[in-house]
């Protein structure tokens, strides 16, 4: 999987403006969790669909990034985390053992 690393606060304003016209995803992971290793697993374990593009955020190093994801689009923290941007909205968000591939393919759909 190619991840795009999320590594400062102008990627997040990217996001939205790409949203417009292509589903992001940003996975937010904590190394130092291993359900956060498991979900990062799972998800690589699954071949990712096109058309998408998916950020991987290292929280323990970009804590600011991962509070400002939070309050720009409306969403608890947690860890690890999934979130859909479309059209600059965060769409779907999920954590922990409810992060699946299915489900963001699922809700990836460009309205």
């Amino acid at each position: 999987m190619n991840w795009i690393p999320l590594l400062n606060e102008q990627q997040l304003e990217e996001i939205k403006k790409n949203s417009d016209h292509r589903p992001q995803v940003i996975f937010k992971h904590s190394s130092r969790c291993s359900v956060s290793s498991m979900a990062r697993h799972r998800l690589d374990r699954n071949e990712f669909p096109t058309g998408i593009d998916f950020y991987f955020l290292d929280i323990i190093n970009n804590r600011n990034i991962s509070n400002k994801i939070a309050s720009d689009f409306r969403v608890r923290h947690e860890s690890p985390q999934v979130l859909v941007i479309n059209k600059g909205a965060c769409v779907y968000d999920e954590s922990h053992s409810g992060i699946h591939m299915d489900e963001i393919k699922a809700n990836a759909v460009m309205v």
